[in-house]
């Protein structure tokens, strides 16, 4: 009976170190991964503006929605920054080659498409504007 509690409280234990390891990491600014876009994302980049953020969501993705709304608002009220949208619903290819795993992720990228960073999750959007101004002036 004593195993079996310890057993209990030691996965319980080992889910909560998971869980909270997981939850810190979402909304965090990253470095890049890549350097190129594929060519269907590539299409996306606003050539006139300095930082495009390159959102990755899918269909069914409830935080894709509060991530479109704040990136969105972010570019609408930023000088030289834009927001994109792709969905990788239909096009798990597309996400394969970015080494996207989780939905959202935002790519910030510049002019010619090359990322500058990335974000997994909701973005923390002075955290993002932080990292993005370096970018932006």
């Amino acid at each position: 009976m004593t195993t079996g509690i310890w057993v209990l409280v030691g996965t319980l234990a080992l889910a909560s170190v998971a869980g909270l390891a997981w939850r810190r990491s979402q909304g965090r600014v990253r470095t890049a991964k890549m350097s190129q876009l594929p060519t269907e994302l590539h299409k996306l980049v606003d050539p006139s503006s300095r930082v495009t953020l390159l959102q990755i969501s899918t269909t069914f993705c409830a935080p894709c929605r509060h991530t479109r709304i704040l990136l969105s608002d972010l570019a609408d009220k930023t000088d030289g920054l834009q927001h994109v949208d792709f969905d990788v619903t239909n096009h798990p290819e597309v996400a394969t080659s970015l080494g996207v795993l989780s939905t959202p992720t935002t790519l910030a990228v510049d002019s010619k498409g090359v990322e500058l960073m990335r974000v997994g999750g909701v973005p923390k959007r002075d955290t993002l504007l932080d990292a993005l101004r370096p970018h932006l002036s």
